[in-house]
């Protein structure tokens, strides 16, 4: 098979053909169609992310996949079915093996690129807005990166939730993205005053944060008492150092969130939300957003799109069509 494969830190991925792996007990072989690409995967490449693999290997987190092989023990799957799945890393490449209990079932109407693009942006700004922040309906929500993968979906899921929900992001092109999701207001992330103009809105009492850096020490001003905050993640590659008077005085939550740790933590909260967020979609509430669709020999291109910013929503790679 081939796969787009990682050999050095911070070097591009190369096209290679490899042998394709057999599923163990409690795995699945499949035949990949497509595979979203996230920040997480940047990180990855770079060395940068919270977990490490060893090299080489394909990098790609998120597949839409065909089962071609059950192992040992897995009877609620079968030869044939169409799967999303949150895979780690392996998603750049033709075929692959994944554990049985991380594959979603997906719906008929649902193509392969929407489903590649579903399970890590949608799960992770539904996870953080219900289970984490308990967002409720005429809350304020500040989304901040409101055009990236996550941050357009929590723009959307905000407002289907019932939020007033403020996106912050970079130049007039990925506000008016932000806007067609559902955002009530709109902040230019490279001209405006996060703070004051939050505060003219009334405050933020939820703020939904994959960017970190100076955006968030702004948000974290513009806060509301009781406020909650959420941060996901640092794409302006500065971790931010939070306040304790601050958060003290006003009675702000600051909820650590990693998405992807649930998996091992409590399945149950990621199964639950994909049960809810499939049944979001098929009543057609839900409209996955991706701006760039690349064949998987273009795999270090899909990676270039995020760094460089040049995505709104989400990437995908497409490796083979169902």
């Amino acid at each position: 098979m081939r796969a787009m494969r990682l050999h050095s830190l911070g070097e591009p991925l190369q096209l290679d053909e490899v042998e394709a792996p057999s599923p163990g007990p409690g795995e699945v072989q499949v035949r990949i169609h497509t595979c979203g690409v996230n920040f997480g995967d940047t990180l990855i490449v770079e060395g940068r992310y919270q977990e490490k693999f060893d090299m080489p290997f394909a990098p790609g987190m998120e597949i839409c996949a065909e089962v071609i092989e059950l192992g040992e023990g897995v009877t609620h799957l079968k030869v044939g079915q169409r799967v999303a799945c949150y895979a780690g890393v392996g998603g750049f490449a033709e075929m692959g093996v994944v554990p049985a209990a991380a594959c979603v079932p997906v719906p008929d109407a649902m193509s392969d690129v929407e489903a590649a693009a579903f399970l890590i942006a949608y799960g992770t700004s539904h996870v953080a807005l219900d289970y984490k922040a308990a967002l409720k309906p005429g809350e304020r929500l500040l989304v901040l990166g409101a055009a990236g993968g996550v941050g357009l979906t929590a723009v959307e899921l905000g407002k289907l939730m019932g939020a007033e929900v403020i996106a912050c992001a970079r130049g007039s092109d990925k506000l008016a993205v932000a806007r067609a999701a559902g955002a009530d207001h709109l902040i230019d992330s490279d001209t405006g005053d996060i703070r004051a103009e939050v505060k003219a809105l009334g405050g933020a009492d939820v703020v939904y944060d994959p960017v970190g850096g100076a955006q968030f020490t702004a948000a974290l001003r513009a806060c509301n008492p009781e406020a909650r905050m959420l941060p996901l993640g640092f794409a302006s590659g500065d971790v931010p150092q939070v306040p304790a008077n601050i958060i003290l005085v006003k009675n702000i939550s600051v909820l650590g969130f990693y998405w992807g740790g649930y998996a091992k933590l409590r399945p149950s909260v990621l199964t639950d939300s994909f049960r809810t967020l499939f049944g979001w979609y098929s009543e057609g509430r839900l409209k996955p957003h991706v701006s760039h669709v690349l064949p998987l020999e273009e795999a270090n291109e899909a990676l270039d799109l995020l760094k460089t910013r040049k995505a709104t929503g989400k990437v995908v790679v497409e490796i083979s069509k169902s």
